[in-house]
């Protein structure tokens, strides 16, 4: 019988569909409350998934469908075993990891955004990382301060 009859695959469809792993920030895992709930849902998500691909009958179906929670699941695994609950700031002096500040551009432009962890920040949603370059300009920085240069200077409005 013909190899194309069959439903055993080779080995060069099976390694098409093993995905190679999500890259893993060299920058340490800091999480607020809420990123790391965040993540325990999607690691839960992940694992629900190929479960659900587990029941699959046919093999070449079942492996396809497997390969992205089965990365995922590795991923957030990953991420979870080194995540570093950082607790809500006890100040609104400075900016801090888990702050909200408002702040202007030299454009006049004002933003808000919720410093967060990697895997949390959504800036569509008001959050960015505490490693995107304008988070580690205010961190530390007080109200009225003015960071940056240039075009690119912004002043810190409020921080909450």
């Amino acid at each position: 019988m013909s190899v194309a009859f069959t439903k055993e695959e080779s080995a060069e469809t099976a390694s098409e569909t093993l995905l190679p792993d999500r890259p893993i920030s060299p920058h340490p895992n800091l999480v607020t409350e809420a990123g790391l709930q965040a993540l325990q849902l999607q690691l839960r998500e992940a694992r629900e998934a190929y479960e659900a691909a587990q029941r699959i009958e046919d093999v070449n179906e079942k492996r396809r469908q497997s390969a992205v929670p089965l990365r995922d699941a590795r991923y957030l695994t990953e991420r979870l075993r080194t995540a570093q609950l950082v607790p809500n700031p006890a100040s609104i002096e400075t900016v801090a990891f888990g702050s909200t500040v408002t702040f202007s551009r030299a454009d006049s432009r004002v933003q808000t955004y919720r410093i967060v962890g990697e895997d949390e920040a959504d800036p569509k949603a008001g959050s960015i990382s505490f490693v995107a370059p304008v988070a580690r300009l205010m961190i530390g920085k007080a109200v009225g301060d003015v960071v940056g240069s240039g075009t690119q200077e912004i002043e810190i409005l409020s921080i909450a």
